[in-house]
């Protein structure tokens, strides 16, 4: 990946996943002013969806629990390619396939371990920006942002509660 050129403004795109049906307002607020919205599954209701579209556009998949309409009938994957970087979307990191940077991917980003990480593999960032919704065991509370600037993508993630 390239560093930024004066030409490429960067683009923040928020991170969520796990939200079990759970729209926290802290969520929202982490949100706000966003220029997209990825949610890596486990969303439950469509409610969280809207919501979520308030603040920008969603792409969205669907995790193991999401099993009522109309979030069954989300992607297992998607891609979406933001400036010069492409984003491969899936809730369980055991269906990235084997080789993404051979796919052409420079982020993946998915959900249902409700632990935030980020890492690097050949090349690819990968991200789960943790549960924003029910706290699970003594897991955090979590969303993430991803900033890309031309061919360049770099991750953060956020507790929202305490």
């Amino acid at each position: 990946m390239t560093s930024r050129t004066p030409s490429s403004p960067a683009t923040r795109i928020g991170l969520i996943s796990d939200t079990h049906n759970l729209v926290r307002p802290e969520a929202l607020q982490y949100l706000a002013g966003c220029d997209a919205i990825i949610h890596a599954g486990d969303i439950c209701n469509q409610a969280v969806l809207d919501a979520l579209a308030q603040i920008a556009p969603v792409t969205a998949v669907r995790g193991n629990n999401d099993i009522s309409e109309p979030v069954a009938s989300l992607p297992m994957r998607a891609k979406l390619t933001i400036q010069q970087v492409t984003i491969l979307i899936v809730h369980d990191i055991a269906d990235v396939g084997d080789d993404p940077c051979r796919e052409g991917i420079d982020v993946v980003v998915t959900g249902h371990s409700h632990k935030p990480m980020i890492s690097e593999r050949d090349g690819v960032l990968f991200v789960n920006p943790g549960s924003a919704g029910p706290r699970r065991f003594k897991l955090p509370i979590s969303a993430g942002m991803l900033i890309v600037e031309g061919a360049h993508a770099s991750a953060t993630f956020d507790s929202l509660v305490t």
